[in-house]
């Protein structure tokens, strides 16, 4: 092809289809694409360079064809000379043309916008490169002329049939009445701003403008809200509502998780604030809060798990719950007039606490950690859950609800390990008083006692560092209220039987075994010690364990009082052969 200038596009209506004939012939691929019509023709054609958008490398030699409604872009096939390759073909109705300023060694480069990509081209001189700006802003401005009065032709009112005369006397006045409705169908759509409206909006998606295009279109439906829907209207309907289309897709990315997560929230606000203003409020909704779920996923795995569990706990609760409460922040700000999203936002807390509950477990219960590291974690999560509160927003019970098969099995663990423990010191029992060697043990050991809520121990010391009780049971004492205290800190109420199961089973552990030893003990001096620690462990340690559970539950455990009452029976005829616990 020679090169086809502005003026060029004055010939003949035959030169013109023989030289898109030609064209036809010389690009493979376009002819299914690329329809003969007796309107279409060439404009300008030419060799351009195209280069990356971001890293402004160069990417591939292309030859570029201007007709006078569409651009087609086609690349060079090796070793055959004026031959190309289709590439792509972009419609004028939707595409913008920016001039790139000159900024060395990049120079005489221009940029085509079209949803949802952009092109950088350099012409070979700065000539070339005003020829091809003119010529395509002439070119889409000659287009945009053309469809203006295709427009106002197709408004302009047809003169009706004339109908057969009729011998019904009130015809005259059913057409008199006709007329008016006739003239109020033609909608006045010639104005510049509605005639350059397409365009506007192309350009407006292209330069990620999404404010200026909902602008645009609410102007639009302002105007026609009370017109009626002529054929017209309805064109320039179909053309803005593909425009929404594309604005929407921008939009749906734009609060894709692909996208940057980084800015929290609030990055997002743009983005959801013109979807609703589409209408589109559901789906705004959906993809917000996906975006935000991938956000606090991301959070999550970039936490680095330090040696110390609690430190990673104090970590994780602070970036989770932190970023539950941005979110539920933001999402009230976004959808305040939107009530029917609220439910989905629950719907996603609940989920993304499981995730929570996941990472916090898998470090927590999954490695074994102790009752009393485990239980501190618990506590932790709890209060940064009551931060929620502050929004009425409370899932304490999830957590729970979440929470309470790992907690359950932790307590059983360390019921066991205890039990383990008890039967191993029984197994060893001389029943003999302890000797602290030194009054700074035994000041630890009443310090331990009063800790654990015994605060009659003194009557149980005697002369110098004796101790009138057996290390069997000051240690059983000093476990069972350990676990005790731990397990008060894990507890809610899907837990009662659970941990009041568990201490009825560690305690007769320990009240079976002095049973026995009373029952078949025949030295009369190592049976008092015996009974006076039987009497510690009913009359003292009992009463603590149920007084210091009902306090930690809110209300009184039967079976511990059961427990309790039974042991008595058994004091009463400790000669009994029988044990009744």
């Amino acid at each position: 092809f020679l090169p086809l200038s502005a003026k060029d596009a004055a010939a003949s209506e035959e030169g013109r289809q023989r030289t898109l004939t030609t064209l036809l012939e010389k690009v493979e691929g376009c002819r299914d694409l690329l329809p003969e019509s007796p309107g279409k023709y060439l404009v300008y054609n030419g060799d351009l360079v195209e280069y990356d958008a971001d890293h402004m490398a160069q990417i591939q030699r292309v030859h570029a064809f201007l007709m006078n409604d569409c651009l087609l872009v086609a690349t060079a096939l090796p070793n055959r000379r004026g031959a190309y390759r289709y590439d792509a073909l972009y419609p004028l109705d939707g595409l913008a043309v920016v001039n790139v300023k000159d900024n060395p060694p990049m120079k005489d480069m221009f940029k085509l916008l079209m949803f949802p990509e952009s092109r950088i081209f350099q012409a070979e001189n700065a000539k070339i490169k005003k020829e091809w700006l003119e010529v395509l802003e002439e070119t889409k401005r000659n287009r945009a002329l053309s469809e203006k009065r295709r427009l106002e032709q197709e408004a302009l009112p047809r003169p009706a049939p004339t109908p057969p005369e009729s011998t019904n006397p009130f015809d005259e006045d059913e057409e008199e009445e006709d007329e008016p409705s006739a003239e109020e169908e033609v909608v006045d759509l010639s104005l510049e701003w509605i005639q350059e409206l397409p365009e506007d909006l192309d350009v407006c998606i292209a330069q990620r403008d999404f404010e200026g295009a909902v602008d645009l279109l609410d102007k639009l439906n302002e105007y026609l809200a009370d017109k009626p829907v002529s054929q017209p209207v309805k064109e320039l309907r179909a053309k803005v509502d593909e425009r929404v289309r594309q604005l929407t897709d921008v939009l749906v990315f734009e609060l894709s998780p692909d996208r940057s997560l980084r800015g929290g929230p609030r990055a997002t606000r743009r983005a959801v604030s013109q979807l609703i203003r589409l209408g589109q409020s559901t789906k705004a909704c959906e993809l917000f809060l996906k975006n935000r779920a991938a956000a606090v996923q991301t959070a999550i795995r970039q936490l680095r798990i330090e040696g110390a569990t609690l430190l990673y706990i104090h970590k994780l609760c602070h970036v989770f719950f932190t970023s539950l409460l941005e979110t539920a922040r933001e999402f009230e700000t976004d959808f305040a007039g939107n009530n029917g999203c609220y439910s989905a936002f629950v719907v996603w807390a609940r989920s993304s606490m499981r995730m929570f509950v996941d990472a916090f477990s898998k470090q927590v219960f999954d490695s074994k950690e102790s009752l009393s590291t485990a239980a501190e974690c618990v506590k932790v999560a709890k209060e940064h859950c009551k931060q929620l509160s502050e929004i009425g927003l409370d899932l304490t019970f999830i957590i729970h609800a979440l929470l309470v098969k790992d907690i359950k099995g932790a307590l059983q663990s360390y019921k066991d390990i205890i039990i383990e423990a008890t039967k191993h010191r029984n197994s060893e029992e001389m029943w003999r008083k302890m000797n602290l060697m030194t009054p700074e043990a035994l000041g630890k050991l009443r310090e331990e006692m009063r800790s654990c809520g015994v605060g009659n121990f003194d009557q149980y010391t005697g002369d110098d560092c004796w101790v009138n009780l057996s290390y069997t049971v000051v240690a059983f004492t000093k476990q069972t209220m350990a676990f005790l205290e731990e397990a008060l800190k894990l507890y809610f109420p899907e837990l009662h039987m659970v941990l009041l199961e568990s201490l009825v089973e560690i305690i007769l552990v320990a009240v079976q075994h002095v049973d026995y030893s009373l029952r078949c003990e025949q030295d009369p001096e190592k049976k008092a010690f015996i009974r006076q620690n039987a009497s510690f462990l009913y009359e003292t340690v009992l009463p603590v364990v149920e007084k210091r559970f009902e306090e930690g539950v809110g209300k009184p455990a039967k079976q511990l009082q059961d427990l309790r009452n039974a042991s008595r029976l058994m004091r009463v005829n400790p000669e009994s052969t029988t044990s009744v616990v």
